[in-house]
């Protein structure tokens, strides 16, 4: 029998140790290397710059697989001008918006969406000579991942397809069966794009008819942008080093490496590396902090805990347990000091404090599923995603994490985030549920409630009844996010809107095939890391 002053804490989950070690903590960034290939990138920039110029006379088919092309091996964000331009020129002189061939009208459809044109899919000729064109049947597959909810043609379409595609890709030797098989398991609509960009350009060096320039200035691109990731990682593991949560707090993930990847998969350019080290730190805390929730800490502590993050002042400590002041004091440092250093400028003391008040936000939401599960008051499916599942997403407060280290912040883009718009709603639903669907094995023996068990209660459904459900409330998230990255009355900018967007792909791919792979990396996500932070590309 447990001693009366003894402290009866949860059963603790064990959680593996990081996969990385010291993989990233002793980086030695090479200035001579990093300078010799920018300046053959600068040559090569001009080059490609001549060749758009060129091909603007050209024919649309040309242009637009230019355009995929150069997008696909990532290096289209050197040429955004020259690209809209282009695009706006192919749009107004096709406003029947097809092509002359499956394969153009497909691709046509897709670039137009993926870069906020509302085209309708009634317009494309998606259904001409579909037997023997494979090309043009995976520009059709990938397409109909662009979905909104009118899009009933790309319903059928994805349907179509796709079964036409898992015939034939096993007869398939090419570069081309690569791409077809991959993108059964991966589509790129729904793929993080660092890691998508790694995949094609090892598929189209392969290719017969691949433009060597193109090819050597994706590689030079990719490796000169991967040492600054290496650097920006090497930056974070010192910061985790020194916090030393390993050791004081052992019941907590050690995820910091894969912190900075899910940042990384949200925007890989250069400009974004304030962003991507605030947005790692914050999911780094966060994970601490859920941890303390679910696997250690007590009600009584927890209702303390939370309460000192409301009122976020450092003399809370004193209210804390010893192990909680660890991870309080580190919270409070992390935007008081650090972020609050990072804005130095005048004028921004609006987002620091709104990034803050989405912090305290999401601890609320899991003190609610804490009172929730100590009260055995499991909530109905519908309270449970709005008074719980929303916040505790994550996706609230990465977003406007990712506010704060942009430059300028915008006072108007922080106030329509503040008003929780439809595609950001929707991508906190998706990433609740899926990460509700890939860890309800994991958290089952728990006494937290999860969405499943909630939809389970209220319908009298089994398990996997629940899931199809959860996952057709997600299929409907991403039909929200695909209509608004479309909508030009949106009062932000277009990098905002490809923010939520790879917000989006990052959680499915994390949490892809039911596999938490944020936890339990090794499972799912070591293979894209090791290809996004490890492997460079011979020159």
């Amino acid at each position: 029998m447990a001693k009366s002053n003894e402290v009866v804490r949860p059963a603790v989950t064990k959680f593996s140790p990081s996969l990385w070690g010291d993989e990233f903590r002793y980086f030695v960034f090479d200035n001579e290397v990093a300078k010799r290939y920018a300046q053959e990138i600068e040559l090569l920039k001009e080059r490609v710059r001549s060749m758009l110029v060129r091909i603007r006379s050209s024919k649309p088919a040309e242009k637009l697989n230019f355009i995929d092309t150069i997008e696909r091996l990532g290096i289209s964000y050197h040429f955004h001008s020259e690209i809209d331009e282009m695009l706006k020129e192919i749009y107004n002189a096709n406003l029947k918006f097809h092509g002359d061939d499956l394969c153009t009208s497909a691709l046509m459809f897709g670039l137009f969406r993926q870069h906020g044109y509302n085209i309708s899919s009634e317009n494309g000729k998606f259904r001409n000579n579909l037997s023997g064109d494979i090309k043009g049947l995976l520009n059709l597959y990938e397409a109909s991942h662009m979905n909104g909810h009118k899009d009933d043609i790309l319903k059928e379409t994805y349907t179509f397809s796709r079964t036409h595609l898992e015939v034939v890709h096993p007869q398939l030797n090419s570069t081309l069966g690569t791409q077809v098989r991959h993108a059964l398991e991966q589509p790129l609509h729904k793929g993080i794009p660092r890691v998508e960009i790694s995949f094609f350009i090892r598929v189209y060096q392969e290719d017969e008819s691949k433009n060597d320039v193109l090819l050597r200035f994706a590689k030079l691109d990719y490796n000169l942008l991967q040492m600054h990731h290496k650097h920006e990682l090497y930056q974070l593991m010192r910061w985790w080093k020194e916090l030393d949560f390993v050791t004081t707090l052992p019941y907590a993930r050690d995820r910091a490496v894969e912190s900075y990847f899910w940042a990384l998969g949200v925007f890989f350019e250069l400009e974004y590396s304030k962003a991507r080290l605030m947005i790692a730190k914050s999911i780094a805390m966060i994970a601490i902090i859920d941890d303390t929730f679910d696997s250690f800490g007590t009600p009584d502590e927890l209702e303390i805990y939370t309460d000192a993050i409301q009122k976020w002042d450092i003399n809370q400590m004193n209210r804390l347990s010893d192990y909680m002041k660890i991870s309080y004091k580190a919270l409070i440092n992390l935007y008081d000091e650090e972020f609050n250093k990072e804005l130095s400028e005048e004028g921004k003391s609006f987002a620091l404090y709104n990034a803050k008040e989405r912090m305290k936000e999401l601890v609320r939401a899991y003190y609610t599923e804490l009172k929730w599960s100590t009260k055995g008051c499991m909530p109905s499916f519908v309270e449970y995603l709005n008074n719980y599942g929303l916040a505790s997403s994550t996706i609230y407060s990465v977003i406007t994490t990712f506010l704060l280290g942009q430059k300028p912040v915008r006072r108007e883009a922080s106030e329509w985030v503040n008003q929780n718009p439809r595609i950001l709603e929707a991508n906190a639903i998706l990433a609740r549920l899926i990460n509700d669907i890939a860890s309800y094995e994991r958290e089952k023996s728990s006494s937290l409630y999860t969405g499943i068990d909630c939809y389970m209660r209220d319908y009298g459904v089994s398990v996997h009844e629940a899931m199809d459900k959860l996952q057709e409330i997600v299929d409907n998230a991403w039909k929200d996010i695909n209509e608004d990255i479309v909508e030009p009355t949106l009062p932000i900018s277009r990098e905002i809107l490809m923010c939520l967007l790879n917000i989006a792909r990052v959680d499915s791919v994390v949490y892809m095939q039911n596999q938490d792979g944020f936890t339990n990396s090794e499972k799912v996500m070591k293979p894209y890391m090791i290809a996004v932070l490890v492997g460079s590309f011979e020159i």
